[in-house]
């Protein structure tokens, strides 16, 4: 019995950290429609976790957030939105991990000009293409860093701004074959540079016809101060 109970903790635990594949999750939670004790036990795991994100420092959502959140909640009555917006709200989950795995050392070198007012990582959800940038506010310019990945045969990659608020993002122009380069910003855009996205599309040669993604949306990332 003593044993059945510790492998109930282990299990309750898994279920809380979204560790059982389909099955044993269905199997599990159809267990705790039963059986008080197991939802008690997930509950503890819950508060448990809980307690190991209070030195975890706040982060202000992309703006893309409260457009899905108003989505999801609220259907009938939330402004539609294009799929482009859709998609890049489930990137910006997805690649969370992988902006913290990469450094903007090439960026911040004090020896190539003035630190960046504002950085980004704009990464592929698996990793497969990775840009740093870094904002200029002295010059109105973009430095960019592609650390990982680049065009298909054939196609380009074109970088995206989506500001606060805007429904539709602005393209910045292709990126070239060259790792690094950089990119001027117009200065309507450069004042609304804090809190924005920036996304990198797969375009044919010559970039986007109709000043919209046209192609797949491969990278994303949000803009944060420096």
């Amino acid at each position: 019995m003593e044993e059945e109970h510790s492998d109930d903790i282990a299990l309750a635990g898994e279920y809380a950290l979204h560790l059982l594949d389909d099955a044993e999750r269905r199997a599990f939670e159809d267990r705790m429609t039963r059986d008080p004790m197991l939802r008690t036990l997930v509950r503890d795991w819950d508060d448990q976790l809980a307690l190991l994100t209070g030195t975890i420092a706040a982060v202000d959502p992309a703006p893309v957030v409260k457009a899905r959140l108003k989505n999801t909640l609220f259907p009938d009555t939330a402004e539609r939105r294009r799929p482009f917006s859709t998609w890049l709200m489930g990137a910006l989950v997805a690649v969370g991990v992988i902006v913290g795995a990469v450094i903007l050392a090439p960026l911040l070198n004090p020896e190539v000009g003035p630190n960046p007012a504002f950085t980004a990582t704009v990464a592929a959800e698996d990793g497969s293409l990775i840009v740093s940038a870094g904002f200029i506010a002295e010059t109105n310019t973009l430095a960019v860093s592609r650390q990982t990945g680049g065009a298909f045969p054939g196609r380009v990659l074109e970088l995206w701004l989506i500001v606060d608020g805007a429904d539709a993002p602005v393209s910045l122009g292709v990126l070239p074959g060259n790792p690094e380069a950089r990119i001027d910003v117009p200065q309507t855009l450069a004042a609304q540079m804090q809190n924005a996205v920036l996304a990198i599309s797969d375009e044919p040669l010559g970039g986007s016809p109709t000043g919209a993604p046209t192609g797949a949306v491969l990278a994303v990332g949000p803009v944060t101060g420096a």
